[in-house]
């Protein structure tokens, strides 16, 4: 094994969650008077937590955007989040690894409570060694900084060497490298190329096989 532990994001990256992100997303820019006519726009929202979409796409002041953000989980906490898939492939690879000897950490800025209920749902928890995401109301810990922190901490790991992130947009990215994590990147989510290397990925797959090949080389 290349790493002993490897942070894994969850949308985009184990999950393609975009049906449920994206209605549920329209459902709360209705409600703040912003129709959606093509939710395809919506799949930049996919990845970042959403008061942070909220203030850089849309510029809703803080009470807005939080307004918007209890709007949006009041449809995913009761549908949108089952209107999820995994993406061929993902359980193959983290039965691999998990067999093979890493410790898989989840490492999502989607609450914690959401993570944890779709990992279980899809059967996917009991290759990881523990689930981390957002706290639900976002005061300390909601950002990807935030949440890779706390999985370190949390794991009780010191060399951070031995720790790698697996993530498809730049937000994944920027937030492990600034607890000095490299990370590698997937081009079947939601970021491409372009964004994955001009944030600094180490490495980029295709393919969770292509993933599960580089790891255990």
């Amino acid at each position: 094994m290349k790493y002993k532990y490897i942070l894994f994001d969850l949308d985009g990256t184990l999950t393609n969650p975009e049906e449920g992100i994206t209605k549920s997303f329209a459902y709360a820019l209705e409600h703040m008077g912003i129709p959606v006519e093509d939710r395809k726009e919506l799949r930049k929202v996919i990845g970042p937590p959403l008061l942070q979409s909220f203030d850089e796409f849309y510029h809703f002041t803080k009470e807005q955007a939080t307004e918007a953000t209890a709007k949006y989980r009041e449809r995913y906490g009761d549908i949108g989040w089952a209107e999820n898939e995994v993406y061929d492939g993902v359980e193959k690879m983290v039965k691999a690894l998990a067999e093979a000897g890493a410790k898989l950490i989840l490492a999502t800025s989607k609450p914690e409570r959401y993570a944890v209920k779709i990992m279980e749902h899809f059967n996917l928890a009991k290759y990881f060694t523990m689930l981390c995401g957002a706290d639900d109301y976002a005061k300390n810990r909601s950002t990807k900084e935030q949440v890779v922190r706390y999985a370190i901490e949390q794991n009780g790991i010191t060399d951070i060497g031995e720790v790698i992130m697996v993530g498809d947009r730049k937000y994944d990215v920027i937030g492990a490298a600034a607890v000095g994590i490299k990370t590698i990147g997937v081009l079947y989510g939601f970021g491409d190329e372009e964004e994955l290397s001009a944030a600094g990925a180490l490495h980029i797959v295709k393919t969770p096989q292509e993933l599960t090949q580089y790891l255990l080389e």
